[in-house]
């Protein structure tokens, strides 16, 4: 399939994100080029996120934050703007994602992980945004508790640290209480897969 740029990206927008329009044409299904198009994409870099297991309680650890994005356009009113979900953060720029993701854990929950499992990787919303999400699963035990999490205080972070069962999970999750995208992945997941974890 081809892709032919007719006039190269350039940004409109450069702050915290970055958008870029582009001009394109593309190569349809029935093998002619798409007329003229232009196209958004929102620029983040890819970020990293993990369902923590907590082995010595048999909880899932899970954080609740201010997303103000989440604010004007709420699934729960009662919690407008907050919401639950797994851990997660940015991955700098070459960053390794394993290593993104063991400090994004120290920094959100004070926990040292040393192992990760790999879920899956997958695009947020790949119709506007080229981030990607890389979705791990790590376990932790009560020694590993280094540091007393919260976030970043210079980034404004205001943490907290929630512990389920996975039955209360699941029961929230069912409950529609969980509406962050990411969280519903590594839940299913996690529901899947604990019998062999």
């Amino acid at each position: 399939m081809k892709v032919k740029i007719t006039q190269p990206p350039h940004l409109i927008l450069d702050d915290f994100f970055q958008v870029e329009a582009v001009q394109l044409q593309f190569e349809r299904f029935d093998g002619q080029m798409s007329p003229e198009v232009r196209r958004l994409n929102f620029r983040r870099g890819d970020s990293v996120a993990a369902l923590l297991y907590h082995r010595d309680s048999g909880q899932l650890i899970l954080v609740n934050q201010f997303k103000y994005p989440t604010y004007h356009n709420s699934l729960n009113p009662a919690q407008r703007g907050w919401i639950t979900e797994v851990i997660a953060g940015v991955r700098e720029a070459e960053e390794d994602p394993a290593e993104a993701m063991q400090r994004e854990i120290l920094e959100e929950t004070g926990y040292r992980v040393t192992q990760l499992t790999p879920v899956s990787t997958f695009y947020l919303s790949p119709g506007g945004t080229s981030e990607r999400l890389f979705l791990y699963y790590g376990e932790v035990r009560d020694p590993d508790k280094i540091a007393p999490g919260g976030g970043v205080p210079s980034e404004a972070e205001d943490i907290r640290l929630l512990y389920y069962t996975p039955e209360e999970a699941f029961a929230l999750l069912a409950r529609g209480e969980i509406v962050d995208a990411k969280t519903i992945i590594a839940l299913m997941w996690f529901k899947e897969k604990q019998a062999s974890l």
